[in-house]
């Protein structure tokens, strides 16, 4: 199986009715045309890649490598730059584009993204610990309790307040719902990491697409079957 990915930004999510009549969550991604920046070979920089750019940026914000490197491309600098493995090299040509029709509905994918950042936060809300009781002289309330046990240390991995969010994650295994190619908007069912807004990285799942229709329950050509069994 070819792998394939774009570059987009989420736009936040709705709700939209399968053939079946199911009631479905979906994610709303805007993916305008990606550019390929460049590709990577084995002999020049030891595997093969394609690296995708996304969003122009203006140049006074970007320095002369970056400039000189989307000159390369004939394009402008571009805001949102990563790379893609696995692909068919064949398939792509620096300062091509590629578009959202590369997918199509029921394709099986994974977003990477950055989640929300919650800045600073206690242990009862950063790791949804028990709190403790709140009367008869009690000072455990929302404090993270014991620091170590017998020993004068604290142990490494000890849950503690601290920064939350903010991490990049990678949501496996989401079903392509629709693909909108004059708006450049694809629909994927269920949530995907990070704040409206902001950008994720759009690619063919690791996993495979063993189990493709059973994932997603989307599928209309099911729904020809479903009338005939009534």
């Amino acid at each position: 199986m070819t792998k394939k990915g774009i570059l987009g930004k989420k736009v936040g999510m709705t709700q939209l009715f399968t053939d079946q009549g199911e009631l479905i969550p979906v994610t709303v991604i805007q993916a305008t045309p990606n550019v390929v920046m460049q590709l990577k070979t084995k002999e020049n920089d030891g595997y093969e890649a394609v690296q995708l750019g996304f969003e122009d940026r203006r140049e006074i914000l970007t320095n002369k490598p970056q400039q000189g490197h989307a000159k390369k491309a004939d394009t402008k600098p571009k805001h949102y730059v990563r790379e893609f493995r696995g692909v068919n090299m064949d398939d792509y040509q620096v300062g091509a584009e590629v578009k959202v029709d590369t997918f199509t509905s029921g394709d099986v994918v994974d977003v990477t993204g950055v989640t929300k950042g919650h800045g600073f936060q206690g242990n009862i809300k950063r790791f949804g610990q028990a709190r403790g009781p709140e009367t008869h002289g009690s000072r455990y309330h929302r404090i993270p309790g014991s620091m170590g046990s017998i020993i004068n240390r604290v142990f490494k991995g000890k849950m503690l307040p601290g920064r939350m969010g903010g991490n990049q994650v990678t949501t496996q295994n989401l079903v392509i719902v629709k693909v909108d190619v004059e708006n450049n908007l694809l629909m994927i069912r269920g949530n995907v990491p990070g704040a409206n807004k902001s950008l994720v990285k759009i690619q063919t799942t690791v996993k495979g697409i063993k189990g493709q229709k059973n994932v997603g329950a989307i599928i209309a050509d099911e729904a020809p079957e479903a009338e005939a069994a009534k």
